[in-house]
């Protein structure tokens, strides 16, 4: 049984930084990938940031490149997600999500399991 939980999320001013965490357990603690997802309402859910089981860093969405960074704790099988700069276009439902231990980690459709989502919005 797989279970991702997020904690963080909130609300902030333009500019402000928020931090996203998430929990993996079950089947997800020995994903080969974590990552963090959003979606707004009516549009497609994106990538923001995804991570290997080597901690290295494997994709970046290019508009939050130099704002937001990921980081994974193998130790502890969290995820985090340091949000700096952040803007009123990143306003969204900020989903973790993991895949299978051999899962592939610049392939959305490889990330079978997924939290609940935390929301995030900026204004």
């Amino acid at each position: 049984h797989v279970q991702l939980v997020e904690s963080g999320g909130g609300s902030v001013r333009p500019g402000g930084s928020l931090t996203l965490s998430c929990t993996a357990s079950g089947d997800a603690f020995n994903a080969n990938c974590l990552g963090w997802f959003r979606q707004v309402p009516g549009q497609a859910r994106e990538v923001v940031a995804t991570i290997g089981s080597g901690a290295v860093v494997v994709s970046n969405a290019d508009s939050v490149k130099g704002r937001f960074t990921i980081h994974r704790n193998t130790t502890s099988n969290m995820v985090h997600l340091q949000m700096n700069n952040l803007n009123p276009e990143d306003t969204a439902m900020y989903y973790c999500a993991a895949t299978n231990n051999l899962g592939r980690c610049d392939l959305q459709t490889s990330f079978r399991f997924w939290g609940q989502g935390t929301q995030v919005t900026v204004s």
